[in-house]
């Protein structure tokens, strides 16, 4: 499903519903609706009064908190951060903040060709103590998920993760 598909749309796909039979929503990478335009297809479910029951799959954001060893219980999930920079290296600095006062882990993702330029606006924005979990091809042969803190990580270099989907994970002390 595209982020574009109409309304009307969806509601063809759901009229097999009310005639007795089931239909699937499976995403191509995480869980649907979860970060996922699937969303869409599950409010016009409900909407059409029709039974919506979620089956769980691997979904890159609890995998990449599971194994970050941030904070599990307070977090928030933040899709794409902003693409300029001046304004990206403002919200990185504003959601470092929340995660300070509120102990809260921060989730990012980007698009894999976009990886380098959020890793790097990381190291150069948050503080040196703050957590930084980086997790990439999570379920895949190539996984790899490293926690550091962000001057461990100016020492250290970036991951191999250029072109590869990849979750950001940060945590301020």
């Amino acid at each position: 499903m595209k982020p574009d598909t109409q309304a009307g749309e969806i509601r063809a796909w759901l009229a097999a519903v009310p005639a007795g039979q089931d239909i699937g929503l499976v995403s191509e990478a995480g869980c649907p609706a979860v970060a996922d335009p699937g969303a869409l297809v599950v409010a016009q479910a409900h909407a059409a009064g029709i039974r919506v029951a979620p089956w769980t799959g691997p979904s890159s954001i609890m995998l990449g908190l599971m194994a970050s060893g941030l904070q599990g219980q307070r977090f928030a999930f933040h899709g794409y951060a902003p693409v300029k920079a001046h304004e990206r290296d403002a919200q990185l600095r504003a959601w470092e903040s929340a995660s300070h006062k509120q102990q809260q882990t921060q989730i990012l993702i980007e698009t894999p060709y976009r990886n380098i330029a959020l890793f790097e606006a990381l190291l150069r924005t948050l503080r040196d103590t703050t957590r930084l979990c980086v997790a990439s091809s999570l379920t895949c042969d190539d996984e790899a998920i490293a926690t550091r803190t962000i001057a461990q990580w100016r020492k250290a270099g970036p991951p191999e993760f250029e072109r590869k989907p990849t979750l950001f994970l940060y945590l301020a002390d």
